[in-house]
């Protein structure tokens, strides 16, 4: 493959997404309690003509951190400048991203707990007296350079919310937790991107595949996009409840959203580590995966549904997890069932 099909390939995923995200609060289904919250922000900053305050948004992935920040962005008829934390090595780059801000634009950090910490500092100032300092020159030869920022909104996002330093934590005037979804809103997420996407989508279809999203739109329409292949191909683009059934058996996606990771990783507990405790790191290790895939892909939900517990130890796979996997629970000592 060229790099030019490469890149025209990543141009057309990245205006898909676009495409699928809603462009206001009204058209942002579910995190109710949220929206209502930035609802009345929006309307006082407008008010009184100023930014709304910076936003710090946390919670597991694929739960609409991203559209949010964007929607925020839109209901503030601002500029949103998008940018993922890791990619900030040096003040000097933030220094660069901030003095392009124009008069209450939105800044949007992703995965703003990875920040050099001497990025993150420099942020204080920033958020707080939209100022800069910046060192110019070494040792003998070192001064500083205050630099004046327009009054911009910074919208940070995380899945860890423990790893941010405390200042900068304090410096956010609202902090979010996004919440999985329920069935029912999954339900209409598929629903609209059916419409969207121009396909016809039966009720049956679209609540199993928001039963097996694991309460999280990101996968909603992933899962969507693969059963609309098997619909354009068999059935002129009409989804049907059989055609949804054989791609999710096909993508071995089971009936409470687990996959075969999911699967492997309960098993690696209960086969190799007799159930548990056993330490994220080890675990880890057995499953070829780093720590953080572990704590930030696999767990969330896995936790939230009662499968795997957290404790002190390590984790343990919970008496659900043996049962939704046909192994049979004797307190830690398994066998498979005939």
């Amino acid at each position: 493959m060229s790099t030019k099909t490469e890149l025209e390939e990543y141009k057309s995923k990245v205006q898909e997404e676009q495409f699928l995200r809603p462009q206001t609060l009204d058209e942002y289904i579910g995190q109710d309690k949220i929206k209502d919250m930035l609802k009345v922000s929006i309307l006082a900053a407008k008010k009184r003509g100023e930014p709304i305050d910076h936003v710090l948004l946390y919670g597991p992935q694929g739960l609409g951190k991203t559209t949010l920040a964007q929607v925020i962005a839109n209901e503030m008829e601002s500029d949103i400048t998008v940018i993922s934390g890791p990619a900030i090595e040096k003040t000097g780059d933030l220094a660069a991203i901030l003095s392009q801000l124009k008069p209450y634009d939105v800044l949007f950090i992703d995965e703003i707990h990875r920040l050099q910490k001497v990025v993150s500092e420099t942020l204080y100032s920033a958020m707080e007296d939209f100022v800069i300092d910046i060192v110019i020159g070494r040792d003998t030869d070192a001064r500083t350079i205050r630099l004046d920022l327009p009054p911009f909104t910074l919208i940070g996002a995380t899945t860890t919310y423990g790893m941010l330093a405390g200042p900068l934590r304090d410096r956010f005037g609202s902090t979010f937790k996004l919440d999985f979804y329920s069935v029912d809103e999954l339900k209409q997420i598929c629903e609209r991107t059916a419409r969207i996407y121009g396909n016809i989508i039966d009720e049956a279809s679209a609540i199993e595949i928001a039963k097996r999203s694991r309460g999280t739109p990101r996968i909603v329409n992933r899962i969507f996009k693969r059963v609309r292949d098997y619909a354009d191909v068999t059935n002129e683009g009409k989804v049907t409840y059989e055609i949804t059934l054989k791609t999710l058996d096909n993508l071995n996606i089971d009936e409470l959203g687990l996959d075969d990771k999911d699967r492997q990783y309960l098993l690696t507990i209960i086969k190799n580590f007799k159930g548990g405790p056993v330490g994220v790191d080890n675990l880890a290790s057995a499953l070829s995966e780093d720590r953080l895939t572990i704590e930030n892909v696999y767990e969330p939900y896995l936790i939230k549904e009662g499968f795997v517990q957290r404790t002190i130890r390590g984790r343990v796979a919970t008496e659900k997890a043996y049962k939704h996997l046909n192994i049979k629970y004797n307190t830690g000592l398994f066998s498979y069932e005939d």
